[in-house]
């Protein structure tokens, strides 16, 4: 292994070593194996791809107190490492997140945010909405508490919602929003397996099983 990824893997181990909230360390990993898998089909560059999995989340500022911190931390670590084009893969690491707004100008970084977009969805998805939903002190579902649409990034990341609620505004979203070939087809299934999941729901919630 690239002495770089592997300094690149232990600092995500050892970052996300406590998060409950979905964003572990195996989170990352099944990012990093999607983004390849997705890559060799595409013909992308693996060692961009590699890196920039690695440490997209490291990067994110939902774990730190200060605006674009991670990302300075980042770009430090990558000049510290010798990455020549290291701005490049700040801009695509940027870019990744949902509440960023933004898709990646180059493919690789199209490719992370595809795989990224992947763990969203189908059964790892679900378990993870709960998972943060749980550590971020949300309910599970209030039919009271109203969908919300066109949030500000704020908004998105600190107004109350539920976790099902999480399902209309972000992840039946996700499905159109894929920006390869590949990465739609993965949706596809995954997407299919959420919505059969929130019909089970709120079945239940409305006590119509069996009817």
């Amino acid at each position: 292994m690239d002495r770089t990824i592997q300094n690149a893997e232990s600092w995500a181990r050892s970052f996300f070593s406590d998060d409950a909230t979905g964003h572990d360390w195996f989170h990352t990993h099944r990012v990093r194996n999607t983004a390849l898998m997705i890559g060799e089909k595409e013909r992308a560059d693996l060692y961009v791809i590699e890196l920039v999995a690695l440490l997209h989340d490291v990067a994110d500022d939902k774990f730190y107190k200060q605006e674009n911190q991670g990302l300075n931390e980042v770009a430090s670590w990558l000049k510290s490492h010798g990455v020549e084009e290291w701005q490049k893969l700040i801009d695509m690491i940027s870019s990744i997140g949902f509440s960023s707004g933004k898709t990646p100008d180059t493919l690789e970084g199209k490719i992370v945010q595809d795989a990224d977009r992947l763990e969203a969805l189908g059964a790892i998805g679900i378990a993870r909405t709960f998972m943060y939903a749980g550590a971020h002190g949300d309910a599970m579902y209030n039919p009271d508490i109203p969908v919300r649409e066109n949030m500000t990034k704020s908004e998105y990341r600190k107004g109350q919602s539920t976790a099902i609620n999480h399902f209309y505004e972000k992840l039946l979203k996700l499905k159109e929003k894929m920006n390869t070939k590949t990465g739609r087809l993965l949706a596809e299934e995954r997407d299919e397996y959420m919505k059969g999941f929130l019909d089970q729901f709120h079945r239940e919630w409305d006590s119509k099983i069996g009817s």
